[in-house]
C-alpha cells in the first residue's frame, strides 16, 4: 500500500465518489451495508466503504508492507512504528488507530490496513470518545 495520509492510496484520491468508483472499477464482487451505517464495495483485493451520500470514508487493502514517502513499513513492524511516532494513537476494538498516519489496523489480524480519510479519524475519535464518557 502506497499512502499519502489523507490525499491518496496507491494513487486513488480520497475525494473519490462512490460514483467514481464504480465508472472506474465498474460493479465490486459484493456489496454490503455495515453495522456503522456505511457502504462497503467489495473488490477483492480491496474494499471501499462510503457514507451514503457517496463519500468516501475509509479504503482497506491487503498490505505486507506499508509505503509512506520514502519509507518502506512492514505490516509486522507497523504497531511498533506507529505508537513510537503518533502520540494521538489510540485503540478501539482492538483497532490501532493513527491520526498522524490516518491508518486503522489490527495488530493480531495481519496484513489488512484500512486508510481513513480525515472525516472519519474524527468518527473514529468520537466512538472512543463517547465509550470512555458512558464508561466513566
Amino acid at each position: 500500500m502506497h499512502l499519502q495520509p489523507y490525499d491518496c492510496m496507491d494513487g486513488m484520491p480520497f475525494s473519490t465518489t462512490r460514483e467514481d468508483l464504480l465508472r472506474q472499477r465498474g460493479p465490486p464482487r459484493s456489496q454490503a451495508r455495515n453495522e456503522v451505517g456505511l457502504t462497503a464495495l467489495d473488490y477483492g483485493d480491496v474494499v471501499f466503504r462510503f457514507q451514503d451520500c457517496g463519500r468516501l470514508e475509509e479504503v482497506t487493502v491487503w498490505a505486507e508492507v506499508l509505503h509512506l514517502d520514502t519509507l518502506a513499513v512492514p505490516f509486522r513492524a507497523l504497531a511498533g512504528f506507529v505508537r513510537e511516532r503518533d502520540a494521538l494513537l489510540f485503540e478501539r476494538a482492538g483497532f490501532l488507530v493513527s491520526p498522524a498516519l490516518g491508518i486503522a489496523f489490527v495488530p493480531a489480524e495481519p496484513c489488512w490496513v484500512t486508510a481513513l480519510t480525515r472525516h472519519a479519524v474524527v468518527q473514529w475519535e468520537r466512538i472512543r470518545a463517547s465509550r470512555n464518557h458512558a464508561s466513566g
